[in-house]
């Protein structure tokens, strides 16, 4: 058995699923409550692979909500998290992927010194990020669908957002690597790493944001938006691709326009229907059969039973995992998503 940790988006998408899942008690109350919510498991289902084999996964909701970063209740953050992978590990299931912001706060707050949850003692063998897969998606994106859109890669001037990043890294470097891409920016906000990742990559080009979007006919953003932060339209080419791998996916409501195409980073299509409500819940447009690429890497292991922690651990992604982690993706019906709103 295969399992998923996820969590809300907002407050108000808390309550709203709170509402459409029968825990209408919960759908009226404020942030505090939502700090001392326990995890709950919330559904349970099959996946089928192209090969026929069928696995049984579970997803745990973890009560985390952005909004407790945002006001600094940190301990409540870190608690949900844990809590949550404790929780998974009492149903006994195999590899479990952390989704959403379990993965950067487990690993952003050194949670992997805590070792104990009351009386389990937590084995971190059975949990992954999903990152490896989550990276590999997002570079068959960009390949993809910069030749759907006429972008000869060759020619092009990729950057990327979030670069020093455990996902950024290592789509530079798949890009690097993979690819013939003319030119990588390296846009984060850590000047040491910046000069680290650039030093191994052995090329790329380190600028600020507002210097680097507008030369770029490739964006992909893996970077968190904070509230400050926002895209100027204008000054972006066109035509051009923005692949939007962040969580939450809000950056086609940020930047509309006919010539600058929008594109959810990091999300697959599975070959056959998953039966399941949860990706109703965070409004897949085909929630039977869309999915995050992170929650696939769980059922990819399960699948192979290869029961480890597949991704773990910061900056640790090579282009070959990513090459292993993307051969069994194809191998089980999964396949980067291509269409556009």
């Amino acid at each position: 058995m295969f399992g998923l940790i996820g969590h809300p988006t907002s407050l108000e998408h808390a309550q709203s699923v709170a509402q459409d899942i029968g825990y209408e008690e919960f759908a009226v109350e404020d942030l505090d409550f939502w700090c001392s919510a326990p995890p709950q498991t919330v559904d349970e289902f099959t996946v089928t692979s192209l090969t026929g084999q069928t696995i049984t996964g579970k997803y745990v909701e973890s009560c985390f909500l952005p909004e407790m970063l945002a006001t600094r209740r940190i301990k409540a953050a870190t608690r949900k998290i844990l809590n949550a992978m404790a929780h998974a590990q009492k149903l006994d299931i195999n590899i479990t992927a952390l989704g959403g912001f379990s993965s950067i706060v487990f690993e952003n707050f050194n949670l992997n010194q805590i070792q104990k949850i009351r009386n389990i003692k937590l084995d971190f063998q059975r949990f992954t990020t999903g990152n490896t897969h989550t990276a590999y998606v997002i570079c068959r994106q960009v390949e993809q669908v910069s030749q759907q859109l006429g972008i000869d890669l060759a020619k092009a001037t990729v950057a990327v957002c979030g670069a020093t990043g455990d996902i950024g890294s290592a789509v530079c470097r798949w890009l690097n690597q993979k690819t013939d891409a003319r030119e990588l920016l390296l846009v984060a906000r850590d000047r040491t790493r910046l000069e680290a990742l650039q030093t191994e990559l052995g090329r790329g080009k380190i600028m600020g944001m507002d210097e680097a979007l507008p030369q770029a006919d490739i964006i992909v953003w893996v970077a968190s938006m904070p509230k400050a932060v926002e895209i100027k339209l204008e000054t972006l080419k066109k035509p051009s691709l923005l692949i939007d791998g962040g969580y939450p996916k809000n950056l086609s409501s940020k930047v509309k326009h006919p010539d600058v195409r929008v594109l959810k980073g990091g999300i697959v299509e599975h070959s056959l229907d998953i039966s399941w409500k949860i990706m109703q819940l965070v409004n897949m447009d085909v929630p039977a059969r869309q999915l995050f690429a992170c929650f696939a890497e769980s059922m990819l292991l399960e699948f192979e039973k290869w029961y480890t922690n597949f991704s773990w651990g910061r900056n640790q992604i090579t282009v070959e995992k990513m090459e292993q982690i993307g051969a069994v993706s194809v191998k089980h019906g999964f396949r980067p998503l291509l269409s556009f709103e």
